[in-house]
């Protein structure tokens, strides 16, 4: 296996993984999978010097504000995912710049331009995000590591099945879709969403004209 196809050899991504794993399904935990190989397969292309451990730390959590554990949560999914992510590279002992660096990797990986503007490890979980999801970036990547990637970690029906996982995520708190991509799977998939209009908010607002 080529070693831009292999993912950091530590304790502390093991440990990653295997927490992804039992709290992820298939879907989620192959897709976090691929936006890591991604992630560094764009890096490279683009001649990036990032720190792999973080990157995988930061490309396994993005999704876990998706799953059961969070169906409660009334913050946005990227928040789960990234509070997460701070808490178990806290336990671990990383330094708070590491810890910061990833929270604001999967806080911002449905924000777009923007990451691609700050630090490697930030920019490249969004960018292995818009590969996997909406197949920005392809170019970047060779279609024979595309392959390989896939072959690792397949994605049957995967455009169905994420819209599926967002929808799921994310009914049960419209509120936070709010000036975001999210807002269009609820407009698709729940009945009677109404999206809130910033037009509306500042007209509405308590300050008299």
């Amino acid at each position: 296996m080529p070693a831009t196809l292999t993912v950091p050899d530590s304790a502390l991504a093991a440990e990653a993984t295997e927490l992804v794993r039992d709290l992820t399904d298939d879907l989620l935990y192959h897709h976090s999978r691929r936006v890591y190989h991604f992630g560094a397969l764009r890096g490279e292309h683009r001649g990036l010097t990032f720190d792999r451990e973080l990157l995988y730390v930061g490309a396994m959590f993005h999704d876990l504000g998706l799953t059961e554990r969070h169906r409660q949560s009334r913050q946005r999914f990227e928040i789960d995912g990234a509070d997460d992510a701070a808490e178990f590279l806290r336990r671990h002992g990383l330094p708070e710049q590491a810890v910061t660096t990833v929270w604001t990797a999967i806080a911002l990986h449905t924000t777009m331009e923007v990451p691609h503007h700050m630090a490697p490890e930030i920019a490249l979980v969004i960018a292995g995000v818009e590969v996997d999801v909406v197949g920005v970036g392809l170019d970047e990547v060779r279609e024979a590591d595309r392959a390989a990637v896939v072959a690792l970690h397949p994605r049957p029906e995967f455009k169905r099945r994420i819209l599926e996982a967002f929808h799921r995520g994310l009914a049960h708190r419209p509120e936070t879709t709010f000036g975001n991509i999210k807002a269009d799977v609820l407009a698709r998939y729940e009945p009677g969403f109404r999206r809130t209009d910033f037009v509306d908010v500042i007209l509405e607002s308590s300050w008299a004209e």
